[in-house]
This record gives C-alpha cells, structure tokens and sequence, in this order.
C-alpha cells in the first residue's frame, strides 16, 4: 500500500483513505451499522491505515461506527482524520444546510471547537485524534483564532496534527505559520480539477497534504452509476444535475477512455481513477467513500496501482476533453 506522510507532520497514512461520510447514512441513503463497521475493519485488514469521518456525517453516527470497528486494534496503528465546525445543536449567524429535518449551522469559535473535540473523542472511544480538520469556513471567526483553538489542542495533546477543508490558499498560508498545521482536504478529480490553479499551488509551496475527496466523483468515476441506475429520494444524488441522463453520457465518454487503461492493468476502472489522482502534482491521498467490505477492499487496491506516462496521457486526455456536467 502507498503511504505518505500527511504534510510536515510526523503521520504517515496510505494513500487510500477510508472515507466515511457514507456510512454515516446522511445524505446517502441510510446505511446498515454492522456491514459498516465490517467495512471498516476490511480496509484496515487491507492495509488503509486512515480513516476520514466528521461530526456531522450521520449527527455523530459515522464517528461512533468508526469508534466501534477501531475496538480490540493498536491504536497507534490507525490514523483518525475528522472534522469539527457543524453544529445541529444549536444556530449561529451562519446556516450551512438543512437536511433530513436538522437545520446545519458553521460555527468555529473556540468554545464550540472545545465541546466538540470532547464530543468527537467520546464516539470515537480514543483519548486523541491524529488530524483534526475544520469542515468549513466560519466567517463570523478569525482564522487566527481558529488556529490558536487547534494549537491548543495539540498542547493539549487530544490531537496531533490539523488542517483545513473547503479552504482558500490565503486561509492555508496563514495556517502554514503553524507548526502543526499539515494538510488541505478539497474536492478534486477527473471530472473536477479546479484545486489545479487554486489551492494545489499553495499546497505544493508549503508542503502541505492535500487529501482529495470525491475522487470518484460520487461514483461516476466508478462505472456503476449507468444511465438507468435510480437513486432513494434521500440519497444527494438522487435531484443533483451532474447525475441527469446528460451529465452522465459526458461523463461516460471519460469512463470509456478510463477502461482501456483498466483493461491493460487487469485493474477496475475506479482503481485506475484513484490511482491517476494519486499521481497528480500535489496530491497526497485520496478519500475513497465505502460502504461494504467488497469495495473496502477492492478501493485499497488501488493504493498498488502504479500508472506509466502513457496511461496516465490517456486519462488526461479524456478529463482535459470532458464536456461538463447538465446544469440545473
């Protein structure tokens, strides 16, 4: 398995990241807790050392799964990534979402950070946390003092290391100043390279981690999600235009092209995808979202996949000639 130190920190977590936004069930469909935690503990058994979750994904559901399959193993063996700044406890000036009935508030001022953290190291059952990320951006907070809080975390030793999502490159050089600060999570994949001219540049100058999420592209990028698949009507996909009738046939242009690669490797399409991400110029690992111990399994491969030049000129060619997705 490709490992990879999480920026200037002394963490080394694989390539392949356990993502766990979709087993927390919110926004996804529901989920079943015992293939979950079976997942979970698939990939571990797989060699995926990193497990990314939040406090959000499932309102603390995801967090207590992840606590319950990390149970019984060396702790110091397993790197927990998650993530604070969402309340649906309480309002703040800033509403982020409303979902499923909760109405989602940003906020990362220090005494919600402090009750937060506690809240994340109960579910979790572990006593630190190794990347402590901030979900989003809080407006209504200075980005110093969001990074005084984290700093004092460190000190405090309930985690080790911490970083940004969702961020802007000024937000990551200011985080840069510190030295804990070690990573940047964002959206970035074939179908989605804008982080190439934004926050990649800033990550590759400071030597920060920069953890790639929907790599897959919610599994487009997978060459399952055909033009007759349906989706539960609480599962985000199911109004979302990038995965309209028309979306999907550009996209499946890029999939065609993906396959021929797949095909000369004896690899799935989805581990190609993973593994050209990996190989972009500032890339550091890749959030692969899983929900049964097939695919755990299946997505820990990738991190053995190694692209020549010429197989990744092919995906290149075929995501720089993407069309775009419908829109709404």
């Amino acid at each position: 398995m490709l490992s990879r130190l999480l920026g200037n920190s002394e963490i080394t977590a694989s390539g392949v990241v356990f993502g766990a936004w979709a087993i927390g069930g919110w926004k996804w469909g529901g989920t079943d807790a015992k293939e979950s935690v079976t997942a979970i503990g698939a990939a571990l058994d797989a060699g995926v050392n990193c497990i990314d979750t939040a406090a959000v994904y499932g309102f603390g559901l995801s967090e207590q799964l992840v606590g319950e399959a990390i149970k019984g193993r060396q702790r110091n063996d397993i790197v927990i990534a998650t993530k604070c700044g969402l309340r649906w406890d309480m309002e703040t000036p800033t509403l982020h979402a409303e979902s499923e009935g909760k109405r989602i508030f940003r906020t990362l001022n220090r005494e919600s950070i402090l009750w937060e953290v506690d809240e994340s190291l109960k579910r979790l059952g572990t006593d630190y946390i190794d990347l402590y990320q901030t979900h989003w951006p809080d407006p209504n907070t200075d980005v110093d003092e969001v990074l005084d809080t984290l700093d004092d975390l460190v000190q405090m030793g309930k985690v080790r290391a911490f970083g940004f999502c969702n961020s802007s490159a000024d937000d990551l050089i200011v985080g840069a100043r510190r030295t804990a600060f070690c990573s940047d999570q964002e959206k970035y994949s074939a179908l989605d390279r804008e982080q190439e001219s934004v926050n990649l540049p800033a990550v590759r100058k400071h030597g920060l981690a920069f953890l790639a999420y929907s790599p897959l592209a919610q599994g487009l990028l997978t060459g399952a999600v055909t033009a007759d698949r349906q989706f539960a009507e609480n599962d985000l996909r199911a109004q979302n235009p990038r995965f309209s009738a028309k979306s999907r046939q550009h996209v499946n242009d890029v999939v065609q092209a993906v396959d021929t690669v797949a095909k000369e490797l004896d690899a799935s399409i989805g581990q190609v995808v993973l593994a050209w991400t990996l190989q972009q110029s500032g890339v550091s690992h890749v959030l692969a979202g899983t929900r049964n111990a097939q695919q755990a399994v299946h997505n820990a491969e990738a991190g053995r996949v190694l692209l020549n030049q010429e197989a990744i000129d092919v995906v290149n060619d075929a995501a720089n000639a993407f069309k775009g997705f419908e829109v709404a």
